[in-house]
């Protein structure tokens, strides 16, 4: 007879194992989980099924209080979902064994007090697998969802609403999808989704962009709204109106660096100096991208996304520093622009040490390159402004250092 399998993260995933700051050791836990889980797919499937199914049941008691009003912990738990449903989902078990994990999902759903488990109601109709219980879920739920949608019924609880709408996709119940979600007063892109994709899986693509694009409208869901317009297009080989259209303008709350290099590892027929000019352009704040421009190497973009505006003066003097050696023009130019900003009140808990960094940098790139004078004229001029007020504190720290240069 078989010995039951004792999966070592069981006992890491008790209810309420983890604490109000249990972020990063339940995360830490999490990878161990699906490490162990893959680990034992590789020689045995089903059991990793049986390990997928337990884990899940064990995320909301276990995870409950934690404060995840940071995000970290969603992100932790989505990532953990997105690598166990794949494997879920290829598991070659009979429909009375499938059957049975789905009901066991289910009640861990109904249980789940933060939802935890979306990503798995999302994939519903795929995890189903077999026809007939795609079939069997979508009718289970479809009467009290279209009684709720349609005023009759209120909701009191979970509706599972996700299962329902991803078992008439999966099964091409088209119809009786687009019907159930005109049922409702409004737009919300996590149920439009599944009409935006029935429509392209029927092959209506303009339809699909049209209905998808109709939704944007300035919330947080706008970024996943164009992903999908955007990869409709490049799949229609229209790529440079994708490109126009959605690729320049998507913000997902990743850094600029990343989104850059996500364009650009998206769309290589144009270059990498193109996106990020055109980025740029298509921003309301050019100084923001001087950072992103610098990482990438484009250092004369850098420098223009400097002199546009505000950038923090910290960043600047840190990329003078950095640059001494290697680019003692970018070097130069950078920190002058850090030491005007200062001067101009700019920058926020500024000490001595920022001033004297600044205006040291600036000075030791002159010297690198030749222009002394240049450099000691440069502080002259700054220094005595015309028409604007300068900082007194900035100001003074500033003259001493040039007047060691004049004394010299």
């Amino acid at each position: 007879m078989k010995t039951k399998h004792e999966w070592n993260f069981k006992k890491y995933f008790r209810k309420g194992a983890f604490g109000w700051k249990g972020t990063t050791i339940a995360t830490k836990r999490l990878k161990e989980a699906v490490s162990e889980i893959k680990k034992v797919n590789k020689t045995d499937p089903f059991l990793a099924g049986d390990g997928c199914i337990i884990l899940m049941e064990c995320l909301y008691p276990a995870l409950e209080h934690i404060d995840s009003s940071s995000g970290a912990l969603g992100n932790a738990v989505n990532k953990t979902l997105n690598e166990l449903i794949p494997i879920l989902i290829d598991v070659p078990a009979i429909k009375e064994k499938r059957k049975r994990w789905l009901e066991q999902i289910y009640k861990a759903i109904l249980n789940d007090g933060v939802q935890f488990l979306s990503p798995v109601e999302e994939s519903w109709g795929k995890i189903c697998v077999y026809p007939d219980l795609l079939n069997e879920w979508a009718d289970r739920l479809l009467p009290e969802i279209k009684e709720i949608w349609s005023g009759r019924k209120e909701l009191k609880s979970h509706s599972c609403t996700d299962i329902c709408l991803s078992c008439l996709l999966e099964s091409g119940r088209y119809d009786e999808l687009e019907n159930l979600l005109a049922l409702r007063k409004r737009k919300f892109w996590p149920y439009d989704k599944f009409q935006a994709e029935a429509l392209k899986r029927q092959g209506m693509t303009s339809k699909a962009l049209d209905y998808a694009d109709s939704i944007i409208s300035g919330d947080h869901y706008d970024a996943e709204i164009m992903l999908f317009c955007e990869s409709l297009l490049i799949q229609s080989g229209l790529k440079e109106e994708a490109y126009n259209r959605y690729g320049l303008n998507i913000r997902d709350g990743r850094t600029y660096l990343s989104q850059f290099k996500a364009i650009a590892k998206k769309y290589t027929d144009y270059s990498e100096e193109k996106i990020l000019l055109d980025l740029i352009n298509n921003s309301e704040n050019k100084a923001a991208w001087f950072a992103s421009a610098r990482q990438a190497g484009f250092l004369d973009i850098a420098l223009e996304c400097a002199n546009s505006g505000y950038v923090d003066v910290k960043t600047l003097i840190r990329a003078g520093k950095d640059t001494i050696e290697t680019e003692p023009e970018f070097s130069m130019a950078v920190s002058l622009r850090a030491i005007t900003l200062l001067l101009m009140g700019y920058g926020y808990e500024i000490t001595n040490r920022d001033v004297l960094e600044a205006g040291t940098v600036f000075i030791f790139s002159a010297k690198k390159l030749g222009k002394m004078p240049d450099a000691i004229n440069e502080l002259k001029n700054l220094l005595n402004p015309k028409e604007r007020k300068l900082d007194k504190f900035v100001r003074e720290i500033l003259q001493n250092i040039l007047n060691g240069l004049t004394e010299n």
